[in-house]
């Protein structure tokens, strides 16, 4: 599935593994993840840390495209059906009145510069 990305996979420690971490850093991709309770602490970028901290976030917007805007739908006939779906979806989300919002930019910190992210 991640064949032709480049650049930073988040996921859960679940994904957690030296060899999966090379064969997606060899690929370009960088593998961030939490660490497990019994793993030592290591060194991670702050934006690495703040996104880790937006994952129930972006799955927050993922239920909410699957549930109420409905475009988790598994039998298209064609793919113009599983497209039109799709764009339908994204459109009913943007109506939404009430959507999560990442906001990476830290509003309380005005000791960090910019030039971080």
């Amino acid at each position: 599935m991640t064949k032709d990305l480049i650049g930073k996979l988040f996921g859960d420690r679940g994904y957690i593994s030296q060899k999966l971490f090379e064969e997606l850093y060899e690929r370009g991709l960088q593998l961030v993840t939490k660490s497990k309770k019994k793993m030592k602490n290591r060194l991670l970028k702050l934006i690495d840390k703040i996104l880790l901290r937006k994952r129930a976030v972006i799955e927050s917007v993922n239920d909410h495209l699957k549930n109420m805007c409905q475009i988790e739908h598994s039998r298209h006939r064609s793919v113009f059906n599983f497209l039109v779906n799709l764009m339908a979806g994204l459109a009913a989300y943007t109506y939404l009145p009430k959507k999560p919002s990442i906001d990476i930019y830290p509003k309380d910190l005005p000791a960090l510069p910019p030039a971080i992210f």
